[in-house]
């Protein structure tokens, strides 16, 4: 019989431990207590692109954490490990409540993959989990440290959309703590209506406490990778096509410098994971580079993008090489580097991701492209990639079929926010979609453009929860509470 892991008693959960007892029979690990150093002492918080420049209050979310939000008479919002990268993330109006300290597994079986533990879990701790028993992750975004219930409450997706669809895709159920101390169970059977406003719902509609999702068999974490020089967006999107259906991940990265002819050229990036069974934790290693310090202004300019783009375009060679990379090299290259957020100066800097439906897709991001090179703009990381037909889950869910570009500037005042109009207006005229996830500029009516569920969302929200990304979008919008979410008030 295959020997599982399992804890010999359930720990408290704000005693970090360990210790696990290894069993032949236990067919679940219990309650082991995530390994994270998470500083106990932080009382202010910001969003990861530093922008908008708000110290923002909170406190963490206690153990007993009932009481706490009906006793809390300001504003709230849930914040996991701050890897949002505009103001969805940030109260200003109220107080965050900081997940860290719930951040327990509570059940793990190596024979389904199924796995359900506490919201503040990250990412990063499921995978060391899960690797050696041979699971994966079913969709991960770019980076591995976000927490479970920030990759529900954004419903990330992963280089694999066009295959298995968004993280809510996979959700089995979660306990919601709504701001009258209750905890509901919703699932797609059980509270449904809150399941389903709660995936993409961006914290507002209470306290994600824990979940169990699906995890996904592999024989092995490292990726068998080829990558391909294009020449322009038409080469992208012929392989694109061509890649969807031989291989579970693919992405681009897109020169936005390059015009007339070579507009849209980049690297093409596809693999599958390796049959091989693996024999070691090598791909698991931690960051060994980090960013001192923010300098005084960004490192980002047109002439290091410049001299960037050249490099890594034509480092590429013709010949389609093919190689195995680690899990970490593959879906998180950025990961490796601590802080890199710092580069972009004490300004920060805004993403701009949008989907454009396909019909449109080449035309449009030809058009975002242009823009951003008459801008005398750019970004070194400009990641292109198709989605697939599998449907989301969430009423605010952003991934659906047609083509994503995600593209970072650093902040330069008035001249980005003139740029991110004009990119968000191409967006929303060839009928596509902004992330909230990345946003801190979109308008009321492109958010209502791009949701067009947005007001049987709000009928969800929890009457005490808040954010600077729904004051902004929603401002003083007259809305009527579900049915199912009257309690809330009580």
């Amino acid at each position: 019989m295959r020997r599982l892991l399992t804890s010999s008693l359930r720990q408290p959960y704000g005693q970090a431990t360990r210790q696990l007892s290894v069993s032949q029979s236990a067919r679940t690990l219990t309650h082991y207590r995530a390994a994270r150093n998470a500083s106990m002492s932080k009382d202010t918080y910001t969003s990861w692109g530093n922008y908008p420049p708000h110290q923002q209050g909170g406190e963490h979310l206690p153990i007993h954490c009932q009481n706490y939000v009906q006793n809390t008479p300001s504003s709230l919002l849930p914040f996991g490990n701050g890897r949002s990268y505009g103001d969805v993330c940030l109260n200003p109006n109220g107080k965050v409540i900081d997940s860290n300290l719930h951040d327990c597994f509570m059940q793990f079986c190596p024979e389904s993959g199924k796995i359900e533990c506490q919201g503040g879990v990250l990412l990063a701790s499921i995978l060391d989990l899960v690797i050696p028993h041979g699971w994966f992750l079913t969709v991960t975004p770019g980076t591995q440290y976000v927490t479970l219930g920030g990759a529900i409450a954004n419903d990330v997706h992963g280089k694999n959309h066009h295959r298995v669809g968004s993280f809510g895709n996979h959700l089995i159920g979660f306990k919601l703590l709504r701001s009258n101390g209750e905890i509901l169970t919703c699932s797609p059977q059980e509270n449904s209506p809150l399941f389903c406003a709660t995936i993409g719902g961006l914290g507002l509609t209470g306290v994600i406490l824990s979940a169990e999702f699906q995890l996904t068999p592999i024989h092995n974490s490292d990726i068998i990778q080829q990558s391909i020089r294009f020449k322009n967006l038409s080469e992208f999107f012929s392989l694109a096509k061509e890649s969807d259906s031989h291989y579970e991940y693919t992405v681009a990265w897109v020169d936005c410098l390059a015009t007339g002819k070579h507009t849209g050229r980049g690297i093409f990036l596809r693999g599958n994971h390796s049959a091989t069974p693996q024999t070691s934790q090598s791909s698991r290693s931690k960051p060994v580079l980090q960013v001192p310090f923010t300098p005084p202004i960004s490192l980002i300019n047109r002439w290091t993008l410049k001299a960037f783009n050249q490099f890594y375009y034509h480092k590429q060679s013709s010949q389609k090489p093919i190689r195995q990379v680690t899990a970490n090299a593959f879906f998180y290259p950025l990961d490796r580097i601590k802080k890199w957020n710092r580069i972009y100066g004490p300004k920060g800097f805004l993403q701009h991701q949008c989907v454009v439906p396909m019909e449109n897709a080449e035309t449009a991001i030809a058009e975002l492209l242009n823009t951003i090179s008459r801008h005398r703009s750019g970004s070194f990381l400009a990641v292109l990639k198709t989605f697939g037909t599998i449907q989301s889950r969430g009423l605010l869910s952003f991934p659906r079929p047609g083509t994503t570009l995600a593209l970072d500037f650093p902040y330069r005042g008035k001249s980005t926010e003139k740029l991110f109009a004009q990119l968000n207006q191409i967006v929303i005229d060839a009928g596509g979609a902004l992330y909230p996830a990345k946003d801190a500029t979109m308008s009321p009516d492109h958010f209502q453009q791009s949701f067009p569920r947005h007001e049987e969302f709000s009928g969800f929200i929890d009457p005490q929860f808040d954010s600077s990304f729904w004051q902004r979008v929603a401002a003083n919008k007259n809305t009527s509470i579900h049915p199912n979410c009257q309690r809330a008030r009580s």
